[in-house]
C-alpha cells in the first residue's frame, strides 16, 4: 500500500481517538502535514508511470548518453490458414484442392541498446526464430533477420507534454529466405530482402494513464539472382513493394508495480511482383493487417520490470494469435 496513505490513516485514527488542547490539535495538523508530505526516499508516480510503460513501448525510451541496456523477449505466434493448390493447364484446371495449414513460430530476441546522446539511442536486435508446420511436418531452427535501430529525440521531456521521438531502422537478411529454398520442404525464418524504414512515435502523460501513437513507413529492396524453382518455373527476382503502418493505444498505471498497455496496430503492404527465367510475372496483391495488443507491466524487483502480452488478429492476414513475454538482462558490465 501507498506509505503516505498509511501514514495518512495511522494520523486520522491517532487524531480520532486521543483528545487534546488547541495547541495540541495544532501540533497534530502540522505533523499530518509533514506526515502526508513527500519524503526524500518516496518515487513520484509519474516517474514510476513511465518506466513501466517504457518497458512495455520501447520506441519511446531513450538510454542517457554512455549507458547500455540488454533485454530478451519470447514471442509464440499461430496462424492457421486454407491454401488453394491450383493448376491450370492451356487454360483448364486439371488440378484443385484446399489443403489446410497452421504454422507455429517461437521467436527469441536478444535486444540491446546504447545511449550515444541523450537524446539519441542506437540499437540492434538479433531473433533465433523456430517455426514448426503441422501440416506438412515441417520445421526449422535458425536465425531471423537482424536489425539496427536508432531513435532520436529532438526536444527534451516536458512534463505535461507530448513527448516525440523519431526512429530509423535497417533490416538484414540474415534469416533464410522464403525465395532460396525448396518450398515443399523447407520453411523460411526471414524476409529474404533488405528493407530500410522510418517513422516517429508520440506519447503523453496524464497521469495514471499514458496515451501513445506511432506512424511508420517501409521501403523493401528489390532482389535478384534467384534461382527457386516453383512448380515449372524459375523464380529470378522479386520486388517486394513498400509498406505503412500506424498505432495507438494507451497505459494505463493500476498501482505503481503493475500497469495495463492496450494497443492497436494497422499495416499496409503493397503488392509483391515475382519474375521468372521465361519471362512471367505473378503478383501478389497487396494485404491489410490488423491486429490488438494488450500488455501487462509487472515490476519485480527495482531495477526489473517483465512485461506479458497477448496479441489477437483483426484481419485475414493477421496471425490468428500471439503471446510474448519480455524482461531486462541486468550485467554488471553493462550499468552505469
Amino acid at each position: 500500500m501507498n506509505r503516505w496513505i498509511v501514514r495518512g490513516f495511522v494520523l486520522v485514527c491517532v487524531a480520532g481517538v486521543l483528545p487534546g488542547t488547541v495547541s495540541a490539535q495544532d501540533g497534530s495538523v502540522d505533523q499530518a502535514r509533514d506526515a502526508l508530505a513527500r519524503q526524500d526516499g518516496d518515487e513520484d508516480s509519474t516517474k514510476q508511470l513511465e518506466e513501466v510503460f517504457q518497458a512495455a513501448e520501447k520506441n519511446y525510451s531513450l538510454q542517457r548518453k554512455g549507458t547500455h541496456s540488454l533485454s530478451y523477449s519470447f514471442d509464440y505466434s499461430y496462424t492457421g490458414d486454407q491454401r488453394l493448390d491450383l493448376a491450370i493447364t492451356d487454360g483448364s484446371v486439371r488440378n484443385l484442392d484446399v489443403v489446410p495449414s497452421a504454422t507455429h513460430n517461437f521467436t527469441n530476441a536478444f535486444s540491446y541498446d546504447y545511449g550515444l546522446l541523450d537524446n539519441l539511442t542506437v540499437g540492434t536486435r538479433i531473433p533465433l526464430v523456430v517455426k514448426y508446420d503441422t501440416q506438412d511436418e515441417l520445421n526449422v531452427y535458425d536465425f531471423g533477420d537482424v536489425s539496427l535501430t536508432a531513435r532520436w529525440q529532438p526536444f527534451a521531456y516536458v512534463p505535461g507534454k507530448v513527448s516525440t521521438t523519431f526512429f530509423g531502422t535497417l533490416s538484414s537478411k540474415t534469416g533464410v529466405s522464403p525465395y532460396e529454398i525448396d518450398i515443399n520442404e523447407q520453411l523460411s525464418t526471414g524476409s529474404g530482402y533488405y528493407s530500410v524504414g522510418g517513422g516517429l512515435s508520440m506519447s503523453k502523460v496524464l497521469d495514471p494513464v499514458v496515451v501513445f501513437g506511432s506512424v511508420s513507413a517501409t521501403y523493401n529492396l528489390a532482389v535478384d539472382g534467384l534461382e527457386q524453382v516453383r512448380g515449372a518455373r524459375l523464380l529470378k527476382e522479386v520486388e517486394p513493394g513498400f509498406g505503412l503502418s500506424g498505432s495507438a493505444g494507451f497505459a494505463y498505471s493500476l498501482s505503481y508495480d503493475i500497469s495495463l498497455s492496450i494497443s492497436a496496430q494497422l499495416s499496409y503492404s503493397d503488392e509483391t511482383v515475382l519474375s521468372f527465367s521465361n519471362g512471367e510475372q505473378a503478383v501478389a496483391q497487396d494485404q491489410m493487417t490488423g491486429f490488438l495488443s494488450l500488455s501487462l507491466g509487472t515490476r519485480v524487483s527495482d531495477t526489473t520490470i517483465v512485461n506479458t502480452s497477448l496479441g489477437m488478429g483483426l484481419t485475414e492476414d493477421a496471425p490468428d494469435f500471439s503471446l510474448g513475454v519480455s524482461l531486462p538482462i541486468n550485467f554488471s558490465g553493462l550499468k552505469e
